[in-house]
């Protein structure tokens, strides 16, 4: 009741004087869960799980402080400090109009409120980050989230699950000569034949745009090389391994592209990222199934730094992927990645113990009427966890009560399906709440080749 009382006689309309003052909600008619302070002036305090309400833009505003801050007569008084998972947010003592409309961290602590705006201007109240404030002008207001407890990842057996084996094999290579390979050049001449070939990439390979990958081949990446601004090509070529290789920052195409009626390709324990700061444009995707590909498994691989990092199905005109695009996506780390994580038109994806960290727009994408399967996957802080309602039409779900959404939703507009995939995959199949330890252990390029 005293909460009440003092929500219903506090100031609500000031952060900074004149036509900077804020007009937040009441706070009695909000319902969203957010954050609120602990009651305490010392130390490293929490804002915790209570309530908050939209200030507008970008501003959300936290009650019941413990302490006054600034003021009309004092506008600068206030010694807070706020930090998001650690990091220091500022600047403090901002007016209320930039942190609405230009966020990135400012707040200011105006009487016994707080008005805060995410680094990323994200919802502090669903991004699932950990907000935590000094009062006494402490250095060390870090509050470690919490740890998963660890989970001993199982051993993997190597063999291939789902679609890539599916109506044929994938064997790569298989039987066919072992070569080592340390240059642009000599990478290039070996990918392009369509003759049995094992590959191992040695050392730090250097170019730009792809390389076309023929049949009939197993590229494995070596301890510690990596391919740099050049990505592969699997164009209507067949029976491909790509294992353990680091592709980093290909400019205009994605790091692994499959398409052009491309079949029973397998790419596994691979390391894949750009970066986010060149806009949308600059990088293309990570790994991208198009144009009528089928029976692909991925599988195992980290998918990082990047905004569009995993597409399959091209276009929404591409209607001759009906009946194509069967993809297995399992037991992959998508972080610090903006959407795609995948995003699926016409296709049949089975989605399963997948890990999908601060996506800040949609984790999975199902439109154009795919079906996806989804199976125990780990969604965190994932503005979107599952989302149809994109693109000219929605798809269909399957499976989306086995998942754990955490500081995440689903935006799904379809009625839940009833498809579950042929192949057998339980035995590989894990709890999501061991997903985060498993697939943070073993997924990239760890494999000792």
């Amino acid at each position: 009741m005293s909460l009440l009382l003092l929500l219903v006689v506090l100031t609500f309309s000031k952060c900074k004087k004149g036509s900077d003052a804020a007009t937040p909600e009441n706070p009695l008619t909000q319902t969203d869960t957010g954050v609120a302070a602990t009651s305490t002036t010392s130390g490293i305090k929490s804002l915790q799980t209570f309530r908050v309400a939209s200030d507008g833009g970008y501003s959300y505003r936290v009650y019941e402080l413990p302490v006054s801050g600034d003021s009309q007569s004092q506008p600068k008084v206030s010694t807070m400090r706020v930090f998001e998972d650690g990091k220091e947010l500022g600047p403090a003592h901002s007016s209320a109009a930039d942190i609405r409309n230009i966020g990135k961290g400012r707040f200011c602590h105006w009487l016994t409120s707080v008005y805060i705006s995410a680094s990323d201007n994200s919802d502090p109240r669903t991004n699932g980050r950990k907000y935590t404030y000094t009062l006494d002008g402490s250095s060390g207001s870090v509050v470690q989230p919490p740890v998963t407890s660890p989970v001993a990842p199982p051993a993997t057996s190597g063999a291939i699950i789902g679609y890539a084996m599916v109506d044929g094999k994938t064997t790569g290579g298989t039987g066919g000569q072992t070569i080592t390979v340390t240059t642009y050049s000599a990478l290039k001449n070996a990918v392009s034949s369509n003759t049995a070939t094992i590959i191992k990439v040695s050392g730090r390979i250097t170019g730009t745009g792809y390389l076309n990958v023929g049949s009939n081949k197993t590229i494995l990446g070596m301890k510690g090389s990596s391919l740099e601004g050049v990505g592969l090509l699997v164009y209507g070529t067949s029976n491909v391994i790509i294992r353990n290789m680091t592709i980093r920052n290909v400019v205009t195409y994605s790091n692994i592209v499959i398409k052009e009626g491309a079949h029973h390709v397998w790419v596994d324990h691979c390391d894949l990222s750009s970066d986010r700061n060149h806009g949308w444009d600059y990088y293309d995707g990570l790994l991208d199934v198009g144009n009528r590909a089928d029976y692909v498994t991925l599988s195992y691989n980290r998918l990082h730094d990047n905004n569009v990092a995993m597409l399959i199905g091209f276009g929404d005109a591409n209607t001759n992927d009906i009946g194509k695009l069967r993809v297995t996506v399992y037991k992959n780390y998508f972080y610090n990645v903006s959407e795609r994580q995948p995003c699926t038109r016409f296709g049949t994806m089975h989605v399963f113990n997948n890990y999908l960290q601060n996506g800040s727009g949609y984790g999975i994408g199902v439109t154009m009427g795919a079906t996806v399967r989804t199976d125990n996957n780990y969604f965190e802080n994932q503005h979107y966890a599952i989302y149809t309602d994109f693109n000219s039409k929605p798809g269909f779900v399957s499976g989306a009560s086995t998942n754990i959404y955490k500081g995440s939703v689903n935006k799904i507009s379809t009625a839940a399906s009833s498809w579950v995939p042929t192949y057998e995959y339980k035995s590989e199949l894990i709890p999501a709440a061991n997903v985060p330890a498993t697939v943070m252990a073993n997924a990239g390029a760890i494999l000792n080749l």
